[in-house]
């Protein structure tokens, strides 16, 4: 599972970043995590207001720091 983290390195995107990474061993879920800090390449994916979440490819979350259950599905979609 290829996840990207796109937000230039605010509170919010570092809280997310950790939140993904946390889930996903709790989970057992193997994960590529990779943050995203270029604005060129974070508009490049259409995202306004960070953080935004890519997961394979896929927008699945922009502005603001998921919750928990939101990070959870998504591993469970997988």
């Amino acid at each position: 599972m290829d996840i990207k983290v796109l937000g230039t390195g605010c509170a919010n995107c570092k809280n997310t970043l950790a939140l993904i990474d946390q889930v996903a061993k709790a989970k057992g879920v193997a994960v590529t995590l990779t943050k995203v800090e270029e604005l060129r390449d974070i508009m490049g994916y259409g995202v306004m207001s960070t953080p935004g979440v890519v997961i394979n490819g896929k927008v699945v979350h922009a502005g603001g720091v998921p919750s928990r259950d939101k990070v959870e599905q998504w591993f469970a979609a997988a």
